[in-house]
């Protein structure tokens, strides 16, 4: 077998760290602990997803749970609209119980189509967060940047107007993005995102218009990924929940606050046979000492306070 020459791993642009100028590269370890308001442990961030699916997309890519069937799909249509139309509440109604938070990622079509989902956000004093125009429209590389760059202040100007909030945070549809993306949402005044998975903690992000911040979403825990995708079961879902705070309140103890989030999508969780394994986790959850809970504006503001 022949060997490599010495040349063959020489790169003019090697250095340290990460391949872009996004953020530094760094260890959760060594970076300094986060303490969060009244010295809670864990800042338990739900993120609620509303969402407008049209009957006659196509978008450029795949959408998990889009329509899949003929034309005209009603069966997957009226799925994704009762989380709208009756999901949705049950989540609310278990989250007004706990007396827990949620940022409420929508869709700027939907909220244009059902403006009384905006009022009840507003009612709760929860934070919206941009979620795109709909499932139809998705973000990716090949998209013409002033496309897109339109697309994002039309959506950002249209749920600024319906909410009477800044909204702060955006939220790719399935959470795709092209290059571009972080540039143009800074430019727009969006101050976190929440599209990349790498962390378990916010972390600054540098734009061509200054420094955002990534918070640490999930995919492993979202509803449609565990039960609808994986096809676990609701226990298995609440067990799942349950282990991900105990591993995070026991880091908490010596390596500051940590963030838990828990994305839901209320035609998955807001069925009437899963809302009780919802509850059943967030009461495990928020039964704990030093539990905060908090929007994604308010977890972004208490970390740049002390970082």
């Amino acid at each position: 077998m022949a060997e490599l020459s010495d040349d063959y791993l020489k790169y003019p642009n090697r250095g340290h760290g990460m391949d872009h100028d996004r953020y530094p590269w760094s260890q959760l370890h060594e970076r300094p602990n986060v303490t969060w308001p009244n010295g809670a442990r864990v800042a338990l961030w739900v993120v609620t997803q509303l969402q407008w699916f049209p009957m006659d997309m196509k978008p450029a890519v795949p959408v998990p749970g889009a329509m899949a069937r003929p034309y005209p799909d009603f069966w997957n249509y009226t799925l994704r609209d009762y989380g709208n139309r009756v999901g949705v509440y049950r989540i609310f109604k278990v989250l007004d119980k706990l007396g827990l938070k949620s940022s409420v990622a929508i869709n700027s079509a939907l909220a244009e189509r059902h403006p009384f989902l905006i009022e009840q956000v507003n009612q709760r004093g929860w934070e919206v967060v941009a979620n795109g125009l709909d499932m139809g429209h998705i973000i990716h590389g090949e998209m013409d940047r002033e496309e897109e760059a339109a697309m994002i202040k039309g959506v950002l100007d249209s749920l600024r107007k319906l909410s009477g909030q800044p909204v702060r945070g955006w939220l790719s549809p399935i959470r795709s993005e092209s290059f571009n993306t972080p540039d143009i949402a800074a430019a727009n005044g969006i101050e976190y995102l929440c599209d990349w998975l790498n962390d378990d903690m916010p972390y600054a992000f540098e734009t061509k218009s200054g420094t955002i911040h990534n918070l640490p979403h999930t995919m492993e825990l979202d509803d449609q990924q565990v039960l609808v995708t994986l096809r676990h079961t609701e226990q298995e879902y609440v067990d799942q929940l349950k282990d991900q705070f105990d591993c995070l309140y026991a880091e908490s103890a010596e390596r500051g606050g940590r963030v838990m989030a828990i994305n839901l999508n209320p035609w998955v969780t807001g069925q009437a046979y899963r809302i009780k394994a919802l509850e059943e986790a967030l009461s495990y959850i928020s039964g704990h000492d030093g539990v905060w809970t908090a929007t994604g504006a308010e977890i972004l503001d208490a970390f740049k306070a002390q970082a």
